[in-house]
């Protein structure tokens, strides 16, 4: 299995210090850190288990945006969108809906992941759209959950969600599919994706797109360009949400202890 490696903050060796985990906290939420190393359970698992030729891109970023694809799985006989995570607990997935269980009860979780990987999925495909990159297979959205202590009852949902328990026989499946993609041909698909050589309007274009904006009708064709540049002004302000500022509060006390302690024992010293 070939790799793409395209995480942010990552350091010559491929890890993420201290420092980058904060940076990365603050920049792309505070499910970021944990989901790097869902990633890791199920790169780990294709890897013993997918045959060779197949293609994984990690954690893609769209070029003129702030969406990151998490995992991008290429095989010969399909495309997969993957969203890896390590959470516990009881769930439901209901045609869109994500919701937590207790005693029995289902409400809306505070993060809809189904809807989450289907908006990877339906951006992704975009994507390739406005580079014109043809893909012959078809794109499928998968939620994957990495902890063993994760239980889902699942009622048509509109990704296919895989438990802890179940990630080798998904890849195993995969396997089997029918072949229609030569392994050649995955690593040239491959290549496409992630230098796919933009045109200054598809740039512009694939900035517009927001992952959490709610789906919005076409404009009229005249006027689709004037649309166009407010969206992309405002995906450029991105601003940082309460947990992210306590976050950054927190460590900021702590590099100040520091600094005094330090300070302290200089002074002791002299």
């Amino acid at each position: 299995m070939k790799v793409y490696e395209r995480t942010p903050l990552l350091d010559a060796q491929g890890n993420l210090s201290p420092v980058a985990r904060i940076q990365g906290t603050l920049k792309y939420g505070l499910n970021w850190a944990n989901e790097l190393e869902a990633q890791k359970v199920v790169m780990a698992q294709f890897a013993r288990t997918l045959e060779k030729g197949f293609v994984v891109i990690r954690n893609f970023n769209l070029p003129k945006s702030d969406i990151i694809i998490p995992l991008i799985l290429i095989g010969h006989g399909a495309l997969f969108v993957i969203l890896a995570t390590p959470i516990k607990g009881e769930f439901e997935a209901k045609e869109n809906e994500w919701n937590t269980v207790k005693n029995g009860i289902a409400a809306p979780a505070s993060r809809n992941l189904i809807d989450q990987v289907s908006k990877y999925a339906r951006v992704f495909q975009r994507y390739l759209s406005l580079n014109q990159i043809n893909v012959s297979v078809p794109i499928e959205p998968i939620l994957i959950l990495t902890n063993p202590g994760a239980n889902v009852e699942s009622h048509r949902p509109v990704a296919r969600v895989v438990r802890s328990d179940a990630i080798k026989q998904f890849a195993s499946s995969i396997n089997q599919a029918n072949p229609i993609l030569r392994a050649e041909q995955i690593v040239a698909l491959a290549d496409l994706i992630v230098e796919p050589q933009l045109k200054e309007e598809n740039q512009d274009l694939a900035a517009q797109t927001e992952l959490d904006a709610p789906e919005a009708q076409p404009p009229p064709n005249g006027q689709k360009k004037a649309a166009a540049r407010p969206a992309a002004a405002k995906a450029k302000k991105p601003t940082l949400s309460r947990n992210q500022m306590i976050l950054l509060a927190v460590f900021g006390v702590f590099e100040c202890c520091v600094i005094a302690v330090g300070g302290y024992f200089l002074y002791t010293l002299l």
